[in-house]
């Protein structure tokens, strides 16, 4: 266990809280389910890091942590329920007599997807957009674990030129559009994206709506 004895910070977490819950903040009051915490680093680390604050409401009331117990199942769910485990930093900040919120940053990872163990035996990842997780497709988490040793050469194929010709005319497709468009096969198209996005090709545009395959930034 950290060394949790709080530091001053009343107006730092004010401060923070009067920001909402964003890409990079979510706040947390009850901590009691490890898995549905490992999905907020899941969603954290595959974007571009955050912060939990735990002991403030959904609403920005700051009610304080329960107990220091709760520092540990976050900490399980970042070591355990997370693939890879994801470290953490966490810090007591003390805000009235008696009231204690904990920061909890979680970096960006170093090596995406961070996977979480579902309760069902699955593996699924999520990513931060705006002040929700939302579970990745399988296809984006193949691409950023990236492709085979094998299908790793430089020349392009068929399709893959078919694809990035698509994204030249179009500002983004979704999934199913390039298996149609291309007359493809799913597994065909999920090399395709895994391939070019290891090349710096291709990006995925990530919302509430279906996942986008679209030009990297510097290919617009």
């Amino acid at each position: 266990m950290k060394d949790l004895r709080p530091v001053r910070g009343r107006y730092y977490i004010r401060e923070l809280i009067s920001q909402g819950e964003h890409e990079e903040q979510d706040f947390k009051f009850a901590i009691s389910d490890a898995r549905k915490i490992a999905r907020s680093v899941s969603a954290f680390a595959n974007n571009r890091g955050g912060r939990l604050l735990v002991g403030v409401k959904d609403n920005g009331t700051i009610a304080g942590v329960r107990s220091e117990e709760d520092i540990f199942v976050v900490e399980q769910a970042a070591r355990m329920y997370c693939v890879p485990p994801q470290p953490i930093e966490v810090t007591a900040f003390k805000i009235d007599p008696g009231v204690v919120v904990f920061r909890v940053v979680i970096a960006r990872a170093e090596r995406r997807p961070v996977v979480v163990r579902e309760a069902d035996g699955t593996r699924r990842a999520y990513y931060r957009v705006a002040d929700e997780n939302i579970a990745v497709p399988s296809f984006v988490g193949k691409a950023w674990r990236g492709p085979s040793g094998a299908a790793c050469a430089m020349s392009l194929d068929g399709t893959e030129r078919g694809l990035l010709d698509l994204l030249s005319e179009r500002n983004g497709i979704t999934y199913d559009e390039a298996l149609r468009l291309l007359h493809i096969t799913g597994e065909r198209a999920e090399e395709a994206f895994a391939r070019l996005y290891s090349l710096g090709l291709i990006d995925f545009r990530i919302g509430h709506n279906p996942v986008e395959i679209i030009p990297a930034p510097d290919n617009p």
